[in-house]
């Protein structure tokens, strides 16, 4: 093999090219057939000259300092991650709405915390460096990115969508409201939310399915109290909850479509009337979202008096009402309950009576106005009067 760098030496010296090929440290062997070994010499040089300048020329090599840890290692994405997900977490957490709308606090960002946090937690088992310059540094950008991914959302939601601001629901007080206990009924909740109204009126917001059997049993409790706040609730049926579900054919008013005309109150309503169970309705508005998303606790049927007083979960116990089931009554039971509920009357009306004693009190509180004066308004009942005067006396 041609030493190339001895030739360069001696071509820098001046050496013609039959003596460069002569040379015995040069190690140039030309076949038999070349008569003169300098110019073939030569031209083998020219060609490997002109070949190389064809070539590109190799990337320079970076020099890495082995102190400084630049790879992506499980460690290094659990301090991006951790800082991220915790400052989220906790911001929305504090304000469900509109933080939280997006993703919930609980449970899904606190499950992606908890998986960052075991991230961290192997990562740092593994690593021989805990606290590096790098690791300092994502940690700073983690910091930065919770902060500026929950400030966006929050941003989005108030200044674009008109999200309102809803407080944690551990900061909500429980009311003395709290239906029959020996049979599972959540309590009513209250907070300091600001009031939310349509014309100045306080909205009554109902969130539920036909084929829910809780928000079946519930509607009666509705149903009751709006025609007890206005001249007229127009536009409803009833029917039954699915048959394959818990206390299945649960007697039921549909107020998916019900219009209310009252001067006291204004209704909204998001009711899914599919009748596939499983099925959820869909919100209107981010006031409703936000609502569904803070206090609900993902089901149904949830509640809403003047965006202040809320209500998760069943009101009214369906199997109350199993007397009047689809099966029991061969499909007659729904309009039995609705007559006795009209007339303030009967086993029916004593089932749903205490709740909706309970609705038209919320509203008489949010309202301001004495039940006197409710009563003489809307025609109440003498037994009406005083059983929602008494509730009203035990709201805080």
């Amino acid at each position: 093999m041609v030493d190339w760098d001895r030739v360069e030496e001696l071509k820098q010296k001046g050496w013609d090219w039959n003596r460069i090929a002569a040379d015995p440290k040069v190690s140039f062997h030309p076949d038999s057939s070349v008569q003169q070994a300098g110019p073939a010499l030569r031209r083998l040089y020219y060609r490997r000259q002109s070949r190389a300048g064809r070539e590109a020329p190799a990337a320079p090599t970076k020099k890495i300092d082995p102190s400084v840890e630049r790879k992506w290692s499980i460690a290094r994405a659990g301090y991006l991650l951790t800082p991220i997900f915790g400052i989220w977490f906790l911001i929305a957490y504090v304000a469900p709405s509109p933080v939280g709308l997006l993703v919930s606090a609980i449970p899904w960002l606190a499950l992606a915390l908890a998986i960052a946090v075991i991230l961290l937690a192997v990562g740092l088992l593994r690593s021989n460096k805990r606290w590096t310059k790098v690791f300092r540094g994502t940690l700073i950008w983690g910091v930065v990115g919770g902060i500026a991914i929950a400030g966006v959302i929050g941003l989005a939601g108030s200044l674009i969508y008109g999200c309102p601001y809803l407080p944690p629901s551990s900061s909500l007080t429980t009311q003395s409201a709290s239906g029959q206990p020996s049979q599972g009924v959540p309590a009513w909740q209250s907070g300091g939310m600001a009031p939310w109204q349509d014309g100045g009126k306080p909205i009554v917001y109902f969130y539920a399915a036909t084929w829910c059997p809780y928000c079946s049993a519930a509607s009666w409790s509705i149903w009751k109290a709006l025609t007890s706040y206005s001249t007229s609730v127009t536009n409803v049926q009833t029917g039954f909850s699915s048959l394959t579900d818990t206390a299945p054919g649960t007697p039921e008013i549909i107020l998916a479509n019900a219009a209310v005309a009252s001067s006291s109150i204004s209704w909204k309503v998001s009711e899914d009337t599919s009748d596939v169970q499983g099925n959820f309705p869909g919100t209107a508005n981010c006031y409703q979202q936000a609502y569904v998303s803070a206090y609900s606790g993902g089901g149904i049927p949830f509640m809403v008096i003047n965006g202040q007083i809320v209500h998760a979960g069943q009101i009214n116990p369906p199997g109350n009402l199993a007397a009047y089931n689809y099966a029991s009554t061969s499909g007659t039971g729904a309009n039995q309950v609705k007559q006795q509920v009209a007339n303030e009357s009967g086993p029916a009306w004593n089932q749903v009576s205490f709740q909706a004693y309970w609705i038209m009190a919320f509203i008489a509180h949010v309202l301001g106005t004495p039940v006197s004066q409710l009563s003489t308004q809307y025609g109440w009942s003498a037994a009406t009067t005083s059983a929602v005067q008494a509730d009203v006396n035990q709201i805080t």
